[in-house]
């Protein structure tokens, strides 16, 4: 018997948990009172990982090749050799990848590094990702995401848009006891969101965002923006206000939302006296969304500040992760984008063979170019449930598939080969949570039969491919001690995203590593990581 302190890793809050684990498969699961994500509160998901971990039926125990049982060296060997000849005869690009929400930061890392500088491939299916990344990165310079749960508990006001956080139970209780404690939350919705509220507002379906923006402009013309903060901070063009006005007047408003002006105005009268409001919304809404909430804190400079601050809501486990070392098809690696400068720095540290050169395709696009002959080979790694039916579309179309899976059930689906991975439990590494929390996983029970971590067989295949003095990986630490390195790799504090603290981590220390968050309070005083230290409109 043993007591282990992990990671649920069931949506992106990244609750802590303690296992109780038996010497047959046994776990008793209850959430962690330490680790600040939770503080011991744990959801009917992560209570039911002990469940999940006890039988073995219907797991992958063997890779399988074509169909038949074999050995990791043979198979290894299969997927090295199939690779290298669709390189050899079709180029860079012609590889794709399609990715998990729910796989360790290590096996992000290995994934891309394989993936972007290897095998010249910036072609990365990630269907969890929302737009909120996308956002960040236009509004501050970086995919930085400002809030921290403890924000909550600073807020005077609470702004919930949508229902996003009911698939959140730990962070909505959160809110309730902020709640309890004297904070106001106000409530925009389209649906009957079981939340009581101090003021509900229910909206026509997707106008959100309108009713966001009107109250930017509505700010700007009453003179209750913050000026100061405006002129220091963020960057506005000439005529930003003026090309914002068409459809934000009241009127428009209210034919767009179904509310009345009454209550429009009431809204917009209580965000401008409202110093500290943290305003939680679903990432995955809509790109508008986001850009609505995040100018509208900006303009307000209620950003950087403990209590004030946008903070969107990402379903994926370990979303952040991915995002952090690049795993996607529009970032190359630790908030590095495609520049010349930033692709030169990249290659040297990875000690790159075949740098991709520009972002990748990823959704319809890239099944467009699969069909088109473009693309030729797909590894799936992770579960995915909600890309069931494009990932059937897309190992159609391709002469070779790999799937990573500890599901037995995919046998039969047509991939060209099957690689028994770790389930969750079984799994050793990092994840952050959605608010930048960095914390260990540690696995509760051993490995069974043949399944491997997914870092482990990606590093597999780049050392057959002959690149084993860039992929030298014995155990997770190596890997998190690399990424720490590229990030701060070239960093004189341009990018807020630097692990520098942990690029020397010994192993016992990464054995016994405690939640910590990165950033820092990300934009504190209003400064930006953009060229000129502020922020734009997104």
């Amino acid at each position: 018997m043993a007591i282990v302190r992990s990671q649920c890793g069931q949506c992106g809050v990244g609750c802590g948990i303690r296992a109780v684990t038996d010497t047959d498969r046994r776990v008793t699961v209850e959430g962690d009172r330490l680790h600040p994500a939770n503080g011991g509160l744990l959801c009917d998901r992560g209570q039911a990982l002990g469940d999940d971990a006890i039988s073995l039926e219907g797991r992958l125990l063997r890779p399988l090749v074509d169909g038949r049982q074999t050995g990791w060296d043979r198979a290894i060997a299969q997927v090295a050799r199939r690779l290298s000849t669709i390189m050899a005869r079709h180029g860079p690009g012609s590889i794709a990848l399609h990715i998990g929400g729910g796989l360790l930061t290590e096996d992000y890392y290995v994934a891309n590094k394989l993936m972007k500088g290897f095998f010249g491939s910036a072609h990365v299916h990630a269907p969890w990702r929302d737009g909120s990344s996308a956002a960040h990165v236009r509004a501050f310079g970086e995919d930085v995401m400002p809030a921290a749960y403890e924000d909550i508990d600073r807020a005077a006001t609470i702004l919930l848009v949508g229902g996003g956080i009911m698939a959140q139970p730990v962070l909505l209780d959160r809110v309730k006891t902020a709640r309890e404690a004297g904070a106001r939350l106000v409530l925009l919705t389209d649906a009957g969101v079981a939340i009581d509220a101090d003021l509900r507002l229910t909206l026509k379906p997707g106008s959100a965002a309108r009713l966001l923006t009107g109250a930017l402009l509505h700010g700007h013309d009453k003179g209750r923006h913050d000026t100061a903060f405006l002129a220091r901070s963020v960057a506005v063009s000439a005529d930003f206000w003026e090309r914002l006005r068409p459809g934000h007047d009241i009127w428009s408003i209210a034919r767009a939302t179904g509310l009345t002006p009454a209550a429009i105005r009431a809204f917009y009268d209580e965000w401008i006296a409202t110093d500290r409001v943290v305003t939680l919304f679903a990432g995955s809404e809509c790109a508008d969304l986001a850009a609505a909430v995040i100018n509208l804190h900006l303009a307000s400079g209620r950003i950087g500040r403990p209590g004030a601050t946008p903070f969107a809501i990402t379903g994926a486990a370990n979303g952040m992760g991915a995002r952090e070392v690049g795993c996607v098809a529009d970032s190359l690696a630790a908030h590095r984008d495609f520049a010349p400068d930033a692709r030169a720095s990249v290659a040297r540290f990875w000690g790159a063979r075949l740098l991709v050169e520009g972002p990748g395709l990823e959704g319809e696009a890239l099944l467009r170019a699969m069909r088109d002959g473009q693309v030729r080979a797909l590894w799936s790694i992770g579960a995915d449930p909600a890309a069931e039916a494009w990932l059937g579309e897309a190992r159609a179309l391709v002469p070779l598939a790999v799937r990573s899976t500890d599901s037995l059930a995919e046998q039969g689906d047509g991939w060209s080969m099957l690689l028994p991975s770790a389930t969750w439990v079984e799994k050793d590494g990092t994840l952050t949570g959605m608010d930048r929390l960095v914390s260990r996983q540690r696995r509760l029970l051993p490995l069974p039969g043949e399944a491997r971590p997914d870092w482990w067989m990606l590093t597999k295949v780049a050392q057959a491919m002959g690149w084993g003095d860039a992929f030298h990986y014995e155990r997770p630490a190596d890997i998190y001690r690399e990424h720490g390195r590229l990030t701060a790799y070239g960093n004189d504090g341009g990018r807020l995203l630097n692990l520098r603290r942990h690029a020397p981590i010994s192993n016992p220390a990464y054995d016994e590593l405690t939640p910590w968050r990165w950033g820092e309070v990300p934009f504190d005083g209003g400064h930006f990581p953009t060229p000129d230290g502020r922020a734009r409109f997104a």
